[in-house]
């Protein structure tokens, strides 16, 4: 006999080995005989103390048969009814009639006799008083029963119900405020119990994670080593203070411990602050190009027009209430709001590199952009809706967000991106109302990334990005099931990710592995997702959008609402329309319905005009306590697009049940029907010279999809002592139009066993097998062996083994070793599933940075974060959705196409925090697989040398991660490394001296792919250095000075060397003659090459106010600029005097912006009388 033919049996005897069956039953004569009165400790004096008097207590017990000719009635004294205990024992106090036996039972079980303590017997009333001791309960509701037995019949029955504190079942989760102002500084108190499964009080402690969509936890994290903040719950309760942010919206919190969670939601209203205003208008009288201190580019122009022109230029900030509405405001008549110091524009206009606060002081403050604009001028009146309802009206030009228009009911008709220009939000009673308008768009862009298992560089397959357009995401699916997301989080950039906007490149903070594991052992693909806008020559386009959405319930987890969009990008000859409607309807917290339709129309690259609609319906109840089912059905027509929400597969329909539930504590079942159709073509495969060199925004259409598949499951899980072990039998039936030989039926039995070999390592091994004789043409069979080693509550060590032995995958095997974080799915996935296995593109959507669920803290300063993942073999096979390839990327909505490489990857990183006074970490990461080999290296420390000197070095070297690095014919795309060195100098004791030096080197910053496939250079190598120091030693005077160098090598070939060389040099001194004026002196010189600028400047300046200063100096600018054989010389000066006024903005419009300090508190005399009596003085001493 063949070990193939006894497999099943083999694996399910193994699965058995350690299940345990043990049935212990008893039976304990409670009442002990009367004529054995050793059992009794009888008082039968007959002096005056046998006259006792009878109890008097109200009885607790129900009487439940008549009672009977008995002196004495029976009567359970203690405990009371519904009675709740922190202990699952108990005394029971109880009497009844002499001469009667006792049985006790505990939900129908005998309690023993043994357990009798004490017993009075009173003569007079012929009755008789007993205490049990120790009664065991079980947790929740417990039936304690009495019942005497007299000649052998049961006369009286009694019975009590208690409850018994049990262990943690579920989370209340409320807020004490149910409103605080949006001002950034205001706390609301987040407070909650843990509960057991009837709703008691759980008195365990325990660390509780919290979570929020927006604001800051303050206070100390109660266990630093675990993910999020921790709270530590005593007694079952925990309480912690939430901040708020600026933005007035609603604000999700989220309570979980292990697998149990909770939600609750805070409104921070509009903070209707006293007006502000801040700014400057600068008026300046002197020749053109002679501005000292404007830009570079504008100093001493090339055209040589220096005639003498009044310049006007202003720049100003407001804020305040204007009529119960917020004003924000900003305008800057010399350059976009948005412009940094390196002089790059983007949306959202990130902090700047200059504005980075350097590691000298140690403090903790922080800056937040509040003006965020692409052009000159922003504007925003906001205020909280009337009503109560928590909704924000707003009304603003300037860069937004669409989050209105990404909601939890959305998928199809869902768009998330960042944009310029109008939006209107406004709420009618419960209807609101949302427009935006956006101008100047450029090229539309949707790629999506296989990881190799390390942080990158991923290349886009556009260059010159939009600064600030991007939205990043990392989706999880069935390696089998392309089209269905179980899971999406979105990243943000700086905490999760750099970009390099002209090179097209991301870099993960953290390594990203290919693969994943569900709860069911079933392997996850992990992609990233990435939209944006990039520079193209055609003409920039407009978008119009407007929603309606109609509130029937806003009550957190019971929210109902029903929706309408509409959108319309003109790109020219690509027009893009959607629109559509949805609804999400809830009946209670458990039971909720959404539904979707939605309908686009686009030009097409490659067919032209196409026209598509979406179709989304899902139904989630909990029918009764602990059974749950599900429906849904959704379907995207092949003409159908959206760029801008989650991943999906044209042409792609699939519907299905799905009920869980559990037959007792320690048995679940699960049964599944589930149907899918494939229809339209396939993505071809992108690998070619000129898919690289000339990207699109869609795939080119490849082989024709026609097939279906029906699959029935059937599974039980099963508690055995310690052990769980799962059951699954699954029945497929695919039909496939255009590949016959791929048609056929298969039964698959999935086995699964769980043990828990320690209180923190769990072994487990699941098997995959095909029962029939013909295997699936999709899903092969596969053996799994995995430990896990829970290191601290949330953060788990895993050791993974996958074989595959049957099907399209027969011979390959994945392993892999990580650290893995339990919730890092998401929040809303995890446990119940409540938005379904098809979730909402915002209901799956979870803020965070990737990786800081994935380190262990192996002591109080030193953290570990580790991971190894082998792939023997490349999948990229074929799915229901057409044939898998290993190429760099997928454009548009092609990721079902995108197929697993095999290889090797694995990173080790360590990271130790000594507070402000030290903190370094290093990382070290590799991955090898046909497609090339890519390291990459970072390492950064920072820390205190001395009390007055800080240091920083960083550095950091990666190469390509989805581009191919080398071939027959090329040498490949090589590194990028960056080093930074950095030191502060500033005594604590001394402010008069300051110093910051700077020194940087960059290899290859600038290389691409089309770099090397078209021979324009090989590397390039970068140094910058820097240094300035500011020295006052007295208010009077002030000296400040700067120098910086830097020099590019560039290897344009291997015998053609170019280099370049820069030098910056500046000096001012200031002297204050008083208060009123002052007197500064500047000189500049910039050289490069045969180019040499200079430049000096000389002004006084006088306060006409504190607010007005007038200035007039003297400025003069030389460039000399020789040809390359240096025999012709171009050279140009300008100088002349200048005057200028400068006025101080603090007051508009009638007092609106000037800070009025508040009145002063009137003083209480009595309240002063009394704190000093009449005979005592204030020093303490007796009045003469």
């Amino acid at each position: 006999m063949s070990f193939k033919s006894v497999k099943p049996f083999f694996w399910f005897g193994v699965q058995l080995i350690s299940i345990g069956l043990m049935t212990r039953v008893g039976y304990a004569e409670v009442a002990p005989d009367s004529n054995n009165s050793e059992s009794f400790f009888e008082l039968t004096t007959n002096n005056a103390n046998e006259e006792k008097q009878e109890i008097s207590q109200t009885p607790n017990s129900q009487l439940l048969t008549p009672k009977t000719s008995l002196p004495t009635p029976l009567t359970i004294f203690d405990p009371a009814p519904n009675t709740l205990m922190d202990v699952p024992a108990t005394t029971v106090k109880l009497q009844f009639a002499q001469g009667a036996l006792l049985e006790l039972r505990v939900n129908g079980l005998l309690v023993d006799s043994k357990q009798v303590g004490r017993v009075e017997t009173n003569v007079k009333n012929k009755s008789v008083t007993q205490v049990w001791y120790g009664v065991a309960l079980q947790q929740g509701e417990n039936t304690i029963t009495a019942q005497t037995i007299v000649d052998g019949v049961v006369s009286e029955t009694a019975e009590v119900k208690v409850q018994v504190r049990g262990s943690l079942k579920q989370i209340s989760l409320r807020t004490l405020e149910t409103r605080i102002p949006a001002n950034s500084r205001s706390t609301a108190t987040v407070e909650g119990e843990l509960l057991d499964a009837s709703g008691n009080r759980s008195n365990q402690d325990a660390f509780v994670t919290l979570k929020a969509t927006a604001g800051e936890f303050v206070g100390q994290d109660a266990s630093s080593e675990q993910p999020g903040f921790q709270v530590k719950a005593q007694q079952g309760v925990f309480r912690a203070s939430l901040r708020s942010t600026l933005q007035a919206q609603t604000i999700r919190i989220q309570a979980k411990v292990g697998d149990v969670d909770a939600f609750t939601q805070l409104v921070t209203e509009t903070d209707l602050r006293s007006s502000l205003v801040t700014g400057v208008i600068d008026v300046r009288l002197g020749k053109r190009g002679t501005d000292f201190y404007k830009s570079f580019r504008d100093f001493i122009p090339p055209d040589q027009n220096n005639q003498t022109q009044l310049d006007f230029n202003s720049a100003v900030f407001a804020t305040g209430n204007v009529g119960g509405w917020l004003f924000t405001g900003a305008f800057n008549s010399a350059r976009p709001l948005n412009q940094t110091c390196e002089n790059t524009t983007r949306l959202f206009r990130d902090i700047q590199f200059c504005e980075q606060n350097y590691p000298v002081y140690g403090d903790s403050s922080t800056s937040e952009v509040l003006t965020p604009s692409l052009d000159s001028f922003y504007a925003k009146f906001e205020r909280t809706a009337p009503g109560g309802l928590g909704g924000v009206d707003s009304f603003m030009w300037g860069d937004f967000n669409t989050w209105e228009f990404a909601t939890r009911s959305q998928e199809f008709t869902a768009t998330t991106r960042q944009l310029h220009g109008f939006k209107a939000n406004y709420h009618f009673g419960n209807l609101q109302a949302t427009a935006i308008y956006a101008n100047n768009l450029q090229g539309f862009q949707r790629d999506t990334i296989a990881p190799d298992g390390t942080s990158g560089f991923y290349f886009l397959s556009r260059r010159l990005l939009v600064p600030g357009s991007e939205n990043v995401f990392i989706e999880l699916e069935e390696l089998n099931r392309p089209g269905t997301v179980l899971a999406r989080t979105q990243l943000n950039r700086n905490a999760d990710y750099e970009i390099d906007y002209n090179r097209g490149t991301l870099l993960f903070r953290q390594p990203l592995l290919r693969t994943d594991v569900d709860q069911l052992g079933q392997v996850l693909v992990r992609r990233i997702v990435i939209s944006y806008e990039y520079e193209n020559q055609d003409n920039s386009s407009n978008l119009y959008a407007g929603r309606l959405r109609y509130h029937f319930n806003r009550t957190a987890n019971q929210e109902s609402w029903l929706g309408a969009t509409y959108l319309y990008q003109n790109q020219g000859i690509r027009d893009f329309e959607l629109y559509g409607a949805d609804a999400l309807i809830s009946f209670g917290s458990s039971t909720n319905i959404i539904a979707e339709y939605a309908n686009s129309r686009h030009n097409s690259d490659v067919i032209g005009e196409v026209s598509g609609a979406a179709y989304r319906l899902e139904a989630n109840t909990e029918i009764t306590r602990g059974l749950q089912a599900r429906a849904y059905y959704r379907k995207a027509d092949t003409g159908f697009a959206n760029n801008a929400t989650i991943s999906f597969v044209p042409g792609q329909t699939r519907y299905g049940a799905q009920i869980f539930g559990a037959l007792s504590q320690s048995t679940k079942f699960r049964l599944q029907y589930d149907h899918e159709d494939n229809e339209g073509t396939a993505p071809r495969l992108l690998n070619t010279l000129e898919d690289l060199l000339r990207p699109r925004t869609e795939a080119l259409p490849g082989a024709r999809v026609d097939n279906s598949l029906t699959t029935i499951s059937a599974g039980v899980q099963q508690q055995f002592g310690k052990a769980t072990i799962d059951l699954d039998l699954l029945h497929r039936n695919r039909t496939d139009r255009i590949i016959s030989q791929s048609s056929g039926k298969s039964e698959q039995l999935r086995s699964r066993l769980t043990f828990p070999i320690t209180e923190k390592l769990t072994f487990l091994a699941q098997n995959e097998l095909t029962l029939s004789d013909n295997t699936d043409a999709v899903y092969p069979d596969r053996t799994v062996l995995g430990l896990n080693w829970s290191l601290v509550p949330g953060i788990n060590l895993r050791l993974g083994q996958q074989f595959y032995s049957r099907g399209q995958f027969a011979g390959q095997s994945i392993t892999s070793l990580d650290l893995d974080g339990e919730y890092k799915l998401g929040s809303d996935t995890s446990l119940t599933g409540r938005y379904g296995i098809l979730g909402g593109a915002n209901g799956m959507t979870v803020q965070g940075a990737i990786g800081l669920n994935q380190r262990w803290q192996i002591s109080p300063k030193l953290k570990l974060d580790l991971a190894y993942e082998h792939i023997f073999g490349d999948f990229s096979g074929i799915t229901g959705a057409g044939k898998q390839f290993i190429q760099p990327l997928a454009p548009g909505q092609s990721a079902s196409s995108l197929g697993l490489q095999g290889g090797d990857s694995y990173n080790f990183g360590l990271e130790y925090n000594d507070g402000k006074n030290f903190q370094a970490s290093v990382r070290y990461q590799h991955r090898s697989s046909s497609g090339g080999n890519n390291t990459v290296i970072s390492a950064g420390a920072t820390g205190k040398i001395s009390p007055a000197l800080t240091a920083l070095v960083r550095y950091q070297q990666a190469g390509s991660s989805n581009v191919k690095t080398q071939t027959a014919s090329l040498q490949g795309i090589a590194d990028t490394a960056n080093l930074k060195v950095g030191l502060a100098y500033r005594d604590p004791n001394n402010d008069k001296f300051n110093a910051l030096l700077r020194y940087e080197y960059r290899q290859n910053p600038s290389t691409i792919p089309d770099t090397i496939l078209l021979g324009s250079g090989i590397g390039v190598t970068d140094h910058t250095f820097a240094a300035e120091a500011i020295y006052a030693p007295n208010w009077q005077w002030e000296f400040y000075g700067k120098y910086a160098l830097r020099n590019s090598t560039s290897y344009l070939a291997n015998d053609l060397v170019g280099t370049s060389t820069i030098n910056l040099g500046q000096l001012r001194a200031t002297y204050r003659l008083g208060y009123s004026a002052d007197l500064v002196g500047e000189v500049r010189l910039i050289n490069q090459g045969n180019y040499t600028e200079t430049g000096f400047v000389v002004e006084t300046g006088y306060y006409l106010s504190p607010n007005l200063r007038l200035a007039g100096g003297y400025v003069f600018g030389r460039v000399d600029d020789r040809d390359f054989s240096g025999s012709t010389s171009n050279t140009r000066s300008v100088g002349g005097p200048y005057i200028g006024l400068t006025l101080k903005l603090n007051e508009l419009f009638d007092g609106f912006g000037l800070q009025k300090p508040l009145p002063k508190p009137p003083e209480s005399k009595q309240q002063d009388s009394a704190s000093v009596p009449n005979n005592i003085s204030a020093a303490g001493g007796a009045k003469p």
